[in-house]
């Protein structure tokens, strides 16, 4: 692992993402190993924004002993009783199938940290569900990866187009100029996709 002051060093070559830094400021890189855990709390919080997923959440964990999710218990719990918690009954089942996913094979963080970030995209995609967002996301700020930029995501896809001033005539060729832009931040586009991220919010 590359320390945060080599990263921010590399990123600064890109004179466009070096004034985002200096606005910025600082980000710090986060660690969660319980994957199981970051991939129920990631679904959900899937289509809403950082406040109302957070107090849904809550709710959520409110739900179970010590504040903890279980396999077993998110498995007993009845669907209209998550529904009443602010989940719909389409989460509920996807909560669900990660609960049966960890019983089934493993969420094991001991045992998926060897995996490369290609590797584990397709090992969890297999959850219904789970899509390659979600595990982009697990992959930046549960593993701490790298590497890791997730050109699905629109606010990554909205911030690229106002700091490079680039016009699009479609996804494809969005995708190929967001790819021609990145591979300078390689291989630390984690960092430069937050960087992205925060500049975008800061402007809101």
């Amino acid at each position: 692992m590359a320390t945060l002051s080599k990263q921010t060093e590399h990123l600064r070559k890109d004179k466009r993402l070096k004034k985002v830094i200096d606005a910025v400021g600082t980000i710090k890189n986060s660690k969660q190993e319980d994957l199981y855990y970051s991939l129920i709390r990631a679904i959900v919080g899937q289509q809403l924004s950082v406040k109302a997923a957070a107090t849904i959440f809550a709710r959520f964990l409110q739900l179970f002993k010590n504040q903890y999710p279980h396999p077993k218990e998110v498995l007993k719990i009845k669907d209209k009783t998550l529904r009443a918690a602010g989940l719909s009954y389409q989460k509920a089942s996807y909560l669900k199938n990660i609960a049966q996913f960890s019983i089934d094979n493993t969420l094991d963080y001991s045992k998926l940290k060897s995996m490369k970030d290609d590797e584990l995209i397709e090992y969890l995609v297999q959850i219904k569900g789970v899509g390659r967002w979600t595990v982009e996301m697990l992959l930046m700020f549960s593993l701490g990866r790298e590497d890791v930029f997730p050109k699905d995501d629109l606010g990554i896809q909205n911030g690229i187009k106002k700091l490079y001033n680039i016009e699009p005539v479609n996804k494809k060729d969005l995708f190929i100029q967001m790819d021609a832009i990145a591979e300078k931040w390689k291989p630390y586009r984690t960092l430069a996709s937050k960087y992205l991220w925060r500049h975008k919010d800061d402007k809101n």
